[in-house]
C-alpha cells in the first residue's frame, strides 16, 4: 500500500511514493531537469503555463513508478502541495484562458493597496489577517480590468494545486488553506470574504466548492487514469500550498513550532493557536494545515522573494556556470566571515513583502577591486540572503512568536554549511535539517486524508534528523558585524 504525493513548484514538479506502512520514501523524482521557465512580458511580471506544471507531473511520476515498480493499483491516495498565491483561470469546459500569474509577480501590489485603503485597515486585518496585498484576489482584480473579455469568460478561478487536482479527478475544489493564501477567507465570520467579493465586484460563482484539507476532494477521472498508469478512483485526500505543507513534511503543527525553506524563494514559517497579524502585513497569516473554526492554527508566513534564485542568477552570471553548487559553496568558504565588508541585498525577484511590498531589486555594496574576488560575492550572496530572513524573524518575534528551533528539508540552500551556519549564529537558533521534502509530505497528507494515519505523529514517527546546527556564540559579534552593515543599505 503506498500513497503519491505531487509538489507543484516554479523551479520544478516533484513525485514521490511513500509506503503507507512504513513511511519511507520508495521512490521520488523531479521535472524538468532544469529550472522551469518563468516568462516575464514586462518588468515585475512573472507567468508559468500550468499545462506545463502537468506535462511535469507526468514526467515525475512516469520515473517514479518506473524506479519502484510498484503497480499503480498498489496507490491508495494522492496528496498535492502547490506554489503560493498563484491564480489559474478556467472556462466551462476547463480550459485554461491565460497563463498562471505565479507568486512573485508583483503587478498587482496597487490593486491590493487601494483595496486596502478602501475596505480599511483595521478590517481587513482583523477578518483577513492580511492587507490584500499582491496576493490571488488582487491579482485576478487586475485580469478583470486590463483583460476584460478573457475575465468575462471566467468559470472558475483556482490556485495551481486545485489546476492539479481538476487534472487528477475532473472536479474544481478549493480549501479553506487556499482561500486564506488568496486572501478571500473572513477569519472573523468563518467564511468567504464579502468584503473582498463585493469591493473587487467578484461574483461568487467563481469561487469553487470548498473541501477539507485532509479527506476526500475527489477521485481520479478514467482520463487521468489512463494517463498516469494508476487505478481509475484513486481518492485525492489532502492539498495544501507548499509552506503550510512544507510545515506539515517537518511535523509542524502546534504552536511555537518553525519550519524553513530555501528554494527560489525562502521561508519561515511559524504556527500560532490565536488570531495576530503584523500592522503593515510585512509577514502574512493564513490558515494552517489544521485550522479549524474550533481550533485555531494560523501559520505565520516570512517570505523572501530572492533566496535561491540569486544563488542561480550568479552562477550563471558571474563566471561559475560550469562549477556545481557544492563548489560554489567551497569557494565561499575561502571568504572570511563578513566577506570582507560586501554586503549583498538580495531583493531582485519581485516585490518583497518585508519591505511593505517595495521593489528595491538587487544590489552590491563595498566592491573593493583590490581585495575583493569571486568568493566573496559568494559568501555575500548567502550572507544576504540569510541576513534578510533575519530581518524578517525580527518582525515575526514583534508578534510573538519565540523562535529557538528551525526545522528544515535537507535540500536547496540549506545544503549550504555558510547558509546553514550564518542563520544559526545570526538568529541564536538551532538548525535541524531532516530527510523530507515537500513531495513526501503530500503523500503522508494524503494518507491522514483517508483516514489511515490516525494522527500527524502517527504519520511523521519515521521522520529522520539528519544534522543538527548549533549557533557558534564566540562568532556572534562578527556575524552581528556583518549584519548590521548589511541593514544599513536597506535605508
Amino acid at each position: 500500500m503506498y500513497f503519491l504525493g505531487y509538489d507543484i513548484g516554479s523551479s520544478s514538479v516533484k513525485a514521490c511514493l511513500v509506503e503507507a506502512a512504513t513511511g519511507k520514501i520508495k521512490a521520488s523524482d523531479f521535472f524538468p531537469k532544469t529550472e522551469m521557465a518563468i516568462h516575464a512580458e514586462k518588468n515585475g511580471w512573472a507567468e508559468q503555463d500550468p499545462e506545463a506544471w502537468w506535462n511535469n507531473l507526468k514526467a515525475a511520476h512516469e520515473s517514479v513508478m518506473k524506479k519502484s515498480g510498484i503497480s499503480g493499483e498498489d496507490v491508495k491516495a494522492i496528496g498535492i502541495s502547490w506554489q503560493m498565491h498563484g491564480l489559474v483561470l478556467v472556462d466551462k469546459n476547463q480550459k485554461v484562458l491565460r497563463p498562471s500569474i505565479i507568486w512573485c509577480d508583483s503587478r498587482a501590489v496597487s490593486y491590493g493597496e487601494k483595496a486596502f485603503q478602501a475596505i480599511g485597515k483595521e478590517k481587513c486585518l482583523s477578518r483577513l489577517l492580511n492587507s490584500p496585498g499582491n496576493f490571488t484576489a488582487a491579482k485576478l482584480a487586475w485580469v478583470k480590468e486590463n483583460e476584460p473579455r478573457i475575465y468575462e469568460k471566467i468559470d472558475k478561478i483556482m490556485l495551481p494545486g486545485d489546476y492539479i487536482g481538476m487534472k487528477l479527478t475532473g472536479n474544481i475544489a478549493v480549501t479553506v488553506e487556499g482561500l486564506s493564501e488568496g486572501i478571500f477567507w473572513d477569519f472573523k465570520e468563518n467564511r468567504l470574504s464579502e468584503e473582498v467579493m463585493n469591493y473587487f465586484g467578484f461574483d461568487q460563482s467563481i469561487i469553487p466548492e470548498i473541501k477539507p484539507t485532509f479527506g476526500v476532494q475527489g477521485t481520479v477521472s478514467a482520463a487521468a487514469a489512463k494517463e498516469l498508469g494508476l487505478k481509475e478512483g484513486i481518492p485525492v485526500s489532502y492539498r495544501a500550498g507548499d509552506q503550510p505543507n512544507n510545515a506539515l513534511s517537518l511535523n509542524v503543527f502546534e504552536p511555537g513550532e518553525i519550519a524553513s525553506t530555501a528554494g527560489t524563494s525562502g521561508v519561515v514559517y511559524g504556527v500560532l493557536d490565536q488570531v495576530n497579524y503584523d500592522p503593515l502585513s510585512r509577514v502574512n497569516t493564513f490558515a494552517h494545515v489544521n485550522h479549524s473554526p474550533e481550533k485555531t492554527r494560523l501559520g505565520v508566513l516570512l517570505c523572501i522573494n530572492g533566496t535561491g534564485i540569486l544563488n542561480s542568477w550568479i552562477k550563471k552570471n558571474l563566471g561559475s556556470e560550469n562549477i556545481s553548487y557544492k563548489e560554489m559553496d567551497a569557494l565561499a568558504d575561502q571568504s572570511p566571515i563578513g566577506s570582507k565588508g560586501l554586503s549583498v541585498i538580495p531583493f531582485g525577484n519581485g516585490a518583497e513583502r518585508i519591505l511593505e511590498n517595495k521593489e528595491v531589486n538587487c544590489s552590491m555594496h563595498g566592491i573593493n577591486f583590490n581585495i575583493h574576488a569571486l568568493s566573496d560575492i559568494l559568501r555575500a550572496a548567502q550572507e544576504g540572503i540569510v541576513f534578510s530572513f533575519q530581518y524578517g524573524m525580527e518582525i515575526m518575534k514583534g508578534m510573538g512568536m519565540d523562535i529557538r528551533v528551525i526545522r528544515a528539508g535537507n535540500a536547496n540552500m540549506f545544503f549550504s554549511p555558510i547558509f546553514r551556519q550564518t542563520l544559526a549564529s545570526i538568529s541564536g537558533a538551532v538548525i535541524e535539517l531532516y530527510d523530507t521534502d515537500g513531495a513526501a509530505g503530500a503523500a503522508k497528507g494524503a494518507g491522514i486524508g483517508i483516514g489511515y494515519y490516525q494522527s500527524n505523529k502517527e504519520a511523521f514517527a519515521s521522520l529522520e534528523k539528519l544534522a543538527v546546527i548549533e549557533p557558534e556564540a564566540e562568532l556572534s559579534a562578527q556575524y552581528q558585524e556583518a549584519y548590521t552593515r548589511w541593514k544599513q543599505y536597506l535605508r
